[in-house]
């Protein structure tokens, strides 16, 4: 099976979707063809654009840009559109990982109905996929071990996705929040985050807290 990992991420380095890919690719090896591709940087080449015509399964993973995609990655999924009705000729099952901001995993919903819409428009089956809130959490505990931590629900609902993905089976819309009271992903993201950020931009807590 063919298998397409695209990172939807904007960052050219390390990034959070590009992290969940990383954790998902092993269970997606064993007797499967991968290809990684990045939307970050270049345009992809007309191509790249006929390899995904070719592909079994299309996984995306992407950051929530306002309730939406990455502007960038919105126009790469409007041009593949273009290039899966010439080229397509066999079923193609996509699946979707989206991450954001929020403590709540259901402000992906509108993201993922977006792809699922594109996925009619061009005729691909959309298969489900993962909202997950606490995005930034993703790379602060990239050391922890797949299945414990903060984010354990979102390494099972992974799990599940790699199983759907090697069965050629369909599986649900999960909206997930992390693994630890709200008050508390605030509080380190506070401490860890916004703090963080202030200091190294020569700003105190009171210039984060002034209202314009």
């Amino acid at each position: 099976m063919k298998i397409a990992l695209i990172n939807g991420s904007p960052k050219p380095g390390n990034s959070n979707s590009g992290i969940l890919l990383d954790k998902i690719e092993p269970l997606l090896n064993e007797g499967n063809e991968l290809t990684s591709l990045s939307t970050s940087g270049k345009e992809f080449t007309p191509d790249q654009y006929r390899s995904l015509c070719e592909m079994d399964v299309l996984l995306f993973a992407f950051p929530l840009y306002i309730d939406a995609l990455p502007s960038h990655l919105f126009r790469i999924i409007i041009e593949l559109e273009r290039y899966m009705k010439e080229y397509k000729d066999k079923e193609i099952r996509v699946y979707v990982i989206v991450n954001n901001g929020f403590y709540e995993g259901h402000q992906c919903h509108i993201a993922m109905k977006i792809m699922e819409n594109w996925c009619k428009r061009s005729e691909l089956s959309f298969c489900g996929g993962i909202g997950q809130g606490a995005g930034e959490m993703i790379g602060a505990t990239s050391n922890v071990p797949f299945g414990h931590g903060p984010l354990k629900d979102l390494s099972k609902a992974m799990s599940q996705i790699a199983d759907h993905i090697t069965s050629g089976t369909k599986g649900q819309k999960q909206m997930l929040s992390p693994n630890v009271p709200r008050f508390f992903w605030k509080m380190m993201g506070t401490h860890f985050f916004w703090n963080t950020s202030a200091r190294k931009n020569h700003l105190k807590r009171i210039d984060i807290l002034r209202q314009l």
